[in-house]
């Protein structure tokens, strides 16, 4: 040996890559806007979306520019970005995307989020002025026809009455109706989703509904377009127009509304076929 070092290639080591520390700043890229965050920030609440991404139980996607990629709105990121920070919702007085944020939220997962936007818009209600709630309704029996698998390869045809159940409301107050949304929620191919988004203008919204039917297989639900309707958080499915009313008339008195005396006849109301409540401020 002549007294100098040897390098063995076989033992060289390289540092693994560590991952960013809680302090660090992140960089994303939320529908082509950038914002610069720390991961403790990201996960601060971490049972939500971003808590899952960026914990590693989800995967991210990266952009050009090695920016992690989120193809959502960019705009109103700001705002859930700045209620993971304070656990506060900032608003300007003028928003007027309170549909968007709500949609954004419900995308995220930021349950706290979700609260917050529901009592704003409670709040929001409250401060409009008088206001009126009209709803009408209707009920029908029809017959559906499923088949039912008996064994493997045998089926039945077999057929059952069913309850269908139409809703048409109208309010002078489209915040009203936005909070409304936030309760209702419709069954469709084993999911629920808010009525919100059924909204034929800012005024008026349809429901159309069916009662659970004795013995019909679930897919067939899927199937022939039958939907369900649920009121939430009380996880309540709606299989009647009592339930129903009893639910929108929690909704509106909690909003300030009172049952309207000179209107509908009192035999109408009674039988669930009109309701109208006003509001006064």
């Amino acid at each position: 040996m002549d007294g100098g070092i040897v390098c063995d290639k076989r033992y060289d080591y390289f540092p693994a890559p560590q991952p960013p520390a809680m302090s660090d700043p992140i960089t994303l890229n939320v529908g082509g806007k950038l914002y610069t965050t720390s991961l403790a920030t990201l996960t601060s609440f971490p049972d939500s979306m971003l808590g899952a991404m960026f914990s590693g139980k989800m995967p991210t996607k990266r952009d050009s520019q090695g920016n992690c990629f989120i193809d959502r709105d960019g705009k109103v990121f700001r705002y859930i970005l700045n209620f993971l920070r304070t656990s506060h919702l900032d608003l300007p007085e003028d928003f007027q995307e309170m549909g968007l944020l709500r949609r954004e939220a419900d995308f995220y997962q930021v349950q706290p989020l979700i609260e917050a936007l529901q009592e704003k818009e409670v709040e929001l209600s409250k401060a409009e002025k008088n206001a009126m709630l009209n709803i009408t309704l209707n009920q029908r029996v029809q017959t559906v026809h499923f088949t039912v698998r008996e064994a493997p390869q045998i089926y039945s045809l077999s057929s059952s009455s069913m309850e269908v159940f139409n809703a048409n409301i109208f309010s002078t107050s489209c915040l009203f109706l936005k909070l409304l949304g936030s309760k209702l929620f419709y069954c469709s191919n084993g999911n629920l989703s808010s009525i919100t988004s059924h909204l034929q203008d800012p005024n008026h919204l349809t429901l159309d509904w069916v009662a659970n039917v004795e013995g019909l297989p679930e897919e067939e639900y899927t199937k022939q377009n039958l939907k369900r309707l649920w009121v939430v958080p009380a996880n309540k499915q709606i299989n009647s127009f009592q339930v129903f009313v009893e639910e929108v008339l929690k909704i509106a008195l909690s909003d300030g509304f009172c049952i309207d005396s000179s209107h509908p006849h009192a035999l109408d109301f009674m039988n669930n076929k009109i309701i109208r409540l006003i509001r006064y401020r």
